[in-house]
């Protein structure tokens, strides 16, 4: 039987809303959080074709998180609800441009949020995938090694592009979320025992970043 799922907002995602309205305006914010929405519905889709529930949606600073009892599903099951997000978002860039000039904005929004939720570095989707996929073929010990060092080189990687980045335009604070992000993310890595694994986590392992 369908539930609704309990939504929990926190103060500091509200604070980010109004921030990023003020600096880009309302339609930017309307284009970007309709771009989240098809992310998380792509997620949600699947998961209830799976037959898992999603008990709740948590709206926090570093993104959105699903919480669903989605411990029994298979590698393969599971691999396809984290990838349903970042495809939601492609699909529709595709489906935006194809529909002609005046909507580059709307699809880059869509293009950037599938692209940046593919890196391999958890808890986005990308690093939830690379440990689901590399489990499966070589078990969970190996998947998560090949997960966790992954994730130290990317995040080191896209710590050093944001860096100068912010260097080569002033210092973009719209930047320096996602920075200190991956170097959290870096130092976490080097440490971590089991952040998303099939059968240990009890929630749905993504989150939106800056998604």
């Amino acid at each position: 039987m369908w539930q609704r799922p309990e939504v929990h907002v926190s103060p500091g995602f509200c604070l980010l809303i109004g921030w990023f309205a003020a600096v880009n305006g309302w339609q930017s914010l309307v284009m970007v959080l309709a771009a989240a929405v098809t992310h998380e519905l792509g997620h949600w889709v699947v998961l209830r074709l799976l037959g898992v529930q999603v008990r709740a949606v948590r709206l926090a600073l570093p993104g959105v998180v699903l919480e669903s009892g989605n411990g029994g599903l298979s590698y393969g099951r599971e691999l396809a609800a984290v990838l349903a997000g970042p495809g939601a978002n492609l699909l529709c860039a595709l489906a935006l441009t194809a529909l002609g000039p005046g909507r580059e904005a709307e699809a880059g929004a869509h293009l950037v949020l599938g692209i940046f939720n593919l890196l391999p570095v958890r808890p986005l989707d990308g690093g939830c995938a690379l440990h689901l996929a590399s489990s499966w073929l070589w078990g969970p010990e190996a998947g998560e090694r090949v997960t966790r060092w992954t994730g130290v080189v990317a995040a080191l990687a896209m710590s050093a592009i944001l860096g100068c980045l912010m260097r080569h335009t002033g210092g973009s604070l719209w930047l320096l979320p996602a920075l200190a992000g991956f170097l959290t993310a870096a130092v976490r890595e080097t440490g971590i025992s089991e952040l998303c694994g099939v059968h240990k986590r009890r929630a749905f392992c993504r989150r939106e970043g800056g998604r």
